[in-house]
């Protein structure tokens, strides 16, 4: 069988949740299944370490992807010839995207419809494409993959799809994520935080990953508790908002808020590992691989009440509401101020692990993927 696979977002040292689902899913699937080809669809030049197999095929075809305009030709047009041209059995979407026009058997990963819930988080044209597009995509795909089984819910009830067409394939953790030792932990936070413990968050700087109420609460807990622990922010400024800036110019501690940017797998490795707690309160969220990869890390979690952060993060968190500073600050403080506590989580996010792994993604996502070959 020929498999097309939609690699767009396979862009060196720049993945982010579901660069990292295309690259260690489709990889282990095409390394276990040698008796099958598999041909990567890039919109650009691309990185020869992608290509991790004999049986893979990579193709570039443009115009590069990434604005609404550019990804309906993209994909009614390139994508569409290119499944024609090698008479694809099978196309696998790992980001939702489709062609609504190709007659290939379809399999679509869409991850979450936050757009559908927060619609004013995106740019005015982004979010029609979205609110238009991703409906129509859903009911075309023959299969639907997606992360959680909040994701799954959420397609059912607010696109109308079969449960039996969708099945859930969790995401899993960077294998190079693991604990270090005490002395790397003190070595790193000398260099990085004044040899202090710290708070970390992790993930693109965008509005529903609710920073503006991490900051607030950040800024509440150092005015209430006498903890000197500083805040470590690890993402790309691209949805920085007048919000988020207000918010952080107005705070009594800003000096001890960190900002690093986005890191590469190796050094965010580091930052996770030497943390004291991973502060993550989303308002949305399809999955949060962040939580996963603190639990890998032997990191404790603090983590939203809401959407699929419950289901992944089990009882190995400590959860706040992500609408209320106070809480988010409490949370901190719990954190903080208990070791058993800390210790404790951690414990249960090692056991937790075991339920997240790439391996399982790939296995679950190669499930989907036989559905449609066994009616191809």
């Amino acid at each position: 069988m020929l498999i097309a696979v939609n690699t767009r977002l396979l862009i060196k040292d720049k993945l982010d949740g579901i660069g990292w689902f295309t690259y260690e899913t489709i990889r282990r699937i095409a390394d276990s299944h040698p008796e099958h080809e598999f041909i990567y669809i890039f919109d650009r030049h691309y990185d020869k370490s992608f290509i991790t197999s004999p049986n893979i095929k990579p193709v570039v075809i443009g115009p590069q992807a990434r604005h609404p305009f550019l990804f309906w030709i993209w994909f009614e047009f390139s994508v569409k010839r290119i499944l024609n041209k090698y008479k694809a059995d099978v196309f696998v979407s790992p980001d939702g995207y489709v062609s609504l026009s190709a007659k290939t058997k379809t399999l679509a990963v869409i991850h979450d419809l936050n757009f559908e819930h927060y619609p004013k988080d995106l740019p005015w044209l982004s979010r029609k494409y979205y609110k238009y597009f991703f409906p129509r995509f859903a009911k075309r795909a023959d299969h639907i993959a997606t992360v959680s089984e909040f994701s799954k819910s959420d397609i059912i009830q607010l696109y109308h799809i079969e449960k039996d067409k969708i099945d859930v394939v969790y995401n899993g953790a960077n294998e190079n994520f693991c604990p270090l030792s005490d002395e790397e932990i003190n070595n790193f936070r000398k260099k990085h935080s004044n040899g202090k413990p710290y708070f970390i968050f992790i993930g693109a700087l965008h509005p529903r990953k609710n920073v503006a109420n991490l900051l607030k609460a950040y800024d509440l807990f150092r005015n209430t508790y006498e903890f000197d622990i500083p805040l470590i922010i690890a993402g790309f400024k691209m949805w920085w908002t007048k919000d988020m800036e207000k918010t952080y110019k107005g705070l009594k501690f800003k000096k001890d808020v960190i900002f690093i940017g986005r890191q590469t797998a190796s050094e965010l490795h580091k930052y996770l590992a030497s943390a004291l707690a991973l502060t993550y309160v989303s308002t949305f969220e399809g999955f949060g691989i962040p939580i996963v990869e603190s639990f890998y890390c032997g990191t404790a979690v603090i983590t939203s009440n809401v959407t699929s952060m419950p289901e992944i993060a089990g009882d190995a968190a400590i959860f706040a509401d992500p609408f209320s500073v106070q809480s988010i600050c409490d949370a901190m403080f719990k954190i903080a101020s208990d070791d058993e506590l800390r210790k404790n989580l951690i414990q249960k996010g090692n056991i937790r692990k075991q339920n997240f792994s790439w391996n399982k993604s790939a296995e679950s996502l190669w499930q989907c993927i036989e559905k449609l070959i066994q009616n191809t």
